[in-house]
């Protein structure tokens, strides 16, 4: 009788579980989930910045979580390189910010890393590919690569990009751009 029961159970379970994955747009958003949103739509809003990219790219720098340094340097939610921040601090007028505020307040991350990227966005002709890759490898590189037609800025040929991490990078980013933009259309 207690095997019964287990077998039972065990079955009753799977099936929930199965039909639980099916249509799972509510366990997806548990392992997709997007915060700071309305720091997010803000400040996607003032810069013309797709709000599915800026969260896919707070995503793969940091899962949403503030407080972090790369080993690299790079500060923030958004992981920007402190020179870089420098430079937007200088380019957009932004007062009263600090390396202490872009490391650890998301609010601020986000503003500067929009801006950042309404830039990259400008500088590549809007090519949202080029740009990400830009923020990962640099603006620098990311043009000598298309002016010396060793990339064109494509997801289809991403592998002719040198830079590993930044092929990946790319990919992981998209990747989650996509997933987003299913999951919370309305962002």
């Amino acid at each position: 009788m207690k095997r019964l029961a287990r077998r039972l159970l065990v079955l009753t379970l799977a099936v929930v579980a199965v039909v639980l994955f099916i249509k799972s747009d509510w366990i997806e958003k548990l392992m997709y989930p997007i915060h700071y949103r309305e720091d997010i739509r803000a400040s996607a809003s003032n810069y013309e910045v797709d709000p599915h990219l800026l969260a896919a790219i707070i995503r793969s720098e940091t899962n949403f979580q503030t407080g972090r340094e790369s080993s690299k340097g790079a500060l923030g939610i958004m992981q920007i390189m402190p020179d870089t921040a420098d430079w937007i601090i200088d380019q957009a007028k932004f007062t009263a910010v600090s390396m202490d505020d872009i490391h650890h307040r998301a609010d601020v991350s986000i503003e500067m890393g929009s801006w950042y990227m309404q830039s990259l966005n400008k500088q590549f002709d809007q090519n949202q590919i080029a740009a990400v890759a830009a923020y990962n490898a640099g603006p620098g590189n990311v043009k000598r690569w298309m002016t010396e037609h060793v990339w064109d800025g494509t997801l289809e040929q991403l592998s002719d990009v040198p830079f590993g991490e930044t092929r990946h990078y790319v990919k992981r980013v998209f990747y989650y751009y996509d997933k987003y933009k299913s999951l919370y259309p309305q962002l």
